[in-house]
């Protein structure tokens, strides 16, 4: 089985935002896949997807801090007709990176005890992102 679905989160402010309910519920048909592989895919280069902890929120704000200690906005970047968070969040989505592949076991993603989906939100105003989902695998859960 293959199925594909592409969404668009509603615009988020800057910063780290779990999206895992958003993304499993596009997807009802995961459901019925035994086995199989999970991707999603950001399609801008301003924003990035991560999988992480889930639970405490303060997680959320340190990614925020960190990763804008790694990629300051004050360096004498070239790229600047969109504006001074431009080109750091091209930087940063670069480094995080585009896309997951996760593993699907009986119907759901096989994530950890504590682990979500993250959509990393790069810019002051990034507006909506649209992802695309692709699940494949053997059907047959409960079989």
């Amino acid at each position: 089985m293959w199925v594909q679905k592409r969404i668009t989160l509603p615009a988020k402010r800057r910063g780290f935002h779990l999206i895992t309910h958003d993304v499993l519920a596009s997807i009802p048909e995961l459901s019925q896949i035994r086995v199989g592989m999970m991707q999603v895919f950001i399609r801008h280069t301003s924003a990035s997807l991560t999988i992480n902890e889930n639970a405490d929120p303060d997680v959320r704000v340190d990614f925020e801090t960190a990763v804008n200690h790694m990629v300051p906005e004050d360096l004498p970047y070239v790229h600047t007709l969109e504006g001074p968070d431009d080109m750091p969040a091209h930087v940063k989505a670069s480094m995080m990176g585009a896309s997951l592949t996760l593993p699907i076991r009986d119907g759901r993603p096989d994530l950890g005890t504590w682990q979500g989906i993250y959509l990393c939100e790069h810019r002051d105003r990034g507006g909506a992102r649209n992802l695309t989902i692709t699940a494949m695998g053997e059907t047959g859960v409960g079989d």
